[in-house]
């Protein structure tokens, strides 16, 4: 058994248990996804050890969804603008459609899933924080299980203020009329969110986290210079970086391609945190709707943002060719995408064609996450590589970006980014001494572009820097001509779920719904 199977036998053996469990603590209707009934809550459960283990795990259960896989990552890119959706996937609640600025309170799909998903998830950690001191275990043990659920609570609310801005805050278990309460505001938010992440810092292992599968100390200080980032404490946001770069337990892994691919998962010292999937009992869709069904189509704006090898852009490149678009171009280039009509290259020489059962509306087709391995694809087809959700380069991109808004481009700003480009397998050049402020900003905002595509970052990224209007209206879609619509007076936020406000009479609908 390799190490990887052996980590997950612990963590993924209780899930399918769990998942039983899960049903049991969900009321009618799942009452808004939030309240847990306490029916697990027996004399024969939250007693032993074993307990606590199936609880937890149970909890982390919750992130294999959409919102924390490939499915929901990949949204959030066709959103973002770097891909379209594939015509065979286009409907009236279609992220393509959201993608046109069709978003309203009814849409369902995306901008329902992270609202329900996540609040089901906040719903579990607070039904197990509720009860686990009634567990009869060592109390140091306690405290790492508790101080994991709070790192996972925060995740969990950071993607709810992070999409929907001020939302009903609740950190214990509620009752149905305890749950029709107004939306807290964003800063109510984040304040509980950061007291999270501060418990979990605080008590959480100091180790590496692949060898372990549970959330480490790395893993709470790096989603804390993401929301500090959010929240434009760029103080904060580079001392929680510089926390984990100082403290050694993770690095920039020397294979960017297999860090996406289970074969490279194992002791990899660039994951900090992840949805852990094992084939046969927690296996997953991701290759059959990666490199089979076509429905994520890369567009050739996020093709051109790569660099030439000498560093410099296309526009300036004497080395770009426009006839042949993927020669002399950033490694990393090939690592997410390529041309529909490519054929894949298994690790024996073997050429396989991908038999996609949808045509390219871009002529591109996305490479990351995909394990050509596994073709021929069909329905049968179970993927177990873990979806990366954090991992090191973010870290020292979040470092870069926030020591230069409230420094400047400093030498340390320079080493950061250089670092992640000196990557063994791209070993791009380093970024060019004498940058302005404004110039190191711009070059950490493409870095962050061609290093994390299909990661879920970008949509993210230009909501918080303000520049989604900018862009996305300036967007095409292919084959139709339709121009792409962000309307600032209410898309940086999504709507709240029409069933939400039908059940909660005190939550407020965001802006523009």
């Amino acid at each position: 058994m390799n190490q990887k199977n052996r980590i997950r036998k612990f963590i993924m053996r209780p899930y399918v248990f769990l998942f039983a469990i899960s049903f049991l603590l969900m009321s009618c209707e799942e009452f808004l996804e939030k309240n847990p009934t306490t029916q697990i809550s027996s004399p024969t459960f939250w007693k032993t050890r074993n307990d606590a283990d199936m609880a937890l795990a149970g909890v982390y259960s919750r992130l294999n969804v959409s919102t924390f896989n490939w499915e929901g990552v990949y949204s959030l890119d066709i959103m973002a603008g770097d891909a379209n959706e594939g015509a065979q996937s286009l409907g009236a609640s279609s992220t393509g459609s959201f993608a046109l600025g069709n978003m309203e309170a009814v849409s369902g799909g995306l901008l329902a899933n992270i609202y329900t998903q996540c609040y089901r998830g906040v719903g579990s950690c607070n039904f197990f924080l509720a009860n686990i001191d009634r567990v009869d275990m060592p109390e140091d043990a306690r405290t790492i299980y508790k101080a994991e659920v709070q790192f996972l609570r925060g995740l969990f609310y950071f993607n709810l203020v992070d999409f929907y801005g001020g939302v009903p805050l609740y950190t214990t278990p509620v009752t149905i009329e305890e749950g029709t309460v107004a939306k807290s505001t964003k800063e109510q938010v984040y304040t509980q969110i950061l007291a999270d992440l501060d418990f979990a810092i605080a008590n959480l292992p100091n180790t590496d986290y692949s060898s372990k599968g549970h959330a480490v100390r790395g893993s709470a200080l790096a989603l804390k210079s993401r929301v500090l980032l959010n929240m434009s404490d760029w103080t904060g946001a580079a001392a929680a970086a510089k926390q984990v770069m100082d403290e050694g337990k993770f690095s920039i892994f020397d294979n960017y391609k297999t860090m996406f691919l289970a074969s490279g998962q194992n002791n990899n010292p660039e994951i900090m945190f992840s949805t852990k999937y094992l084939n046969p009992d927690n296996s997953s869709e991701q290759d059959i709707r990666i490199l089979w069904h076509g429905i994520w189509n890369p567009r050739q704006e996020l093709r051109d943002a790569f660099e030439c090898i000498d560093g410099l852009p296309i526009t300036s490149s004497p080395l770009y060719d426009p006839t042949n678009w993927k020669l002399n171009r950033d490694p990393r280039l090939h690592e997410n995408i390529r041309a529909f009509t490519d054929k894949a290259i298994k690790a024996s020489g073997e050429e396989v064609s991908f038999a996609w059962n949808g045509i390219s509306q871009t002529g591109l087709s996305p490479v990351k996450g995909g394990n050509v391995e596994m073709l021929p694809i069909d329905y049968a087809t179970r993927s177990e590589q873990d979806w990366v959700l954090i991992r090191y380069a973010e870290v020292l991109l979040n470092f870069a970006e926030a020591t230069n808004e409230a420094q400047g481009p400093t030498a340390a700003v320079y080493d950061a980014i250089n670092e992640i480009r000196a990557r063994p397998g791209v070993e791009m050049p380093p970024l060019p001494s004498g940058l302005t402020k404004d110039q190191m900003r711009e070059r950490i905002r493409n870095e962050r572009r061609v290093e994390f595509p299909f990661e879920g970052m970008r949509y993210r990224d230009i909501r918080r820097w303000r520049t989604a209007e900018t862009y996305i209206n300036t967007l095409i879609e292919p084959g139709s001509n339709i121009k792409r619509v962000f309307n600032p007076s209410k898309h940086y936020l999504f709507p709240f779920p029409q069933s939400e406000i039908d059940i909660n009479p005190n939550l407020e609908q965001n802006p523009g719904y």
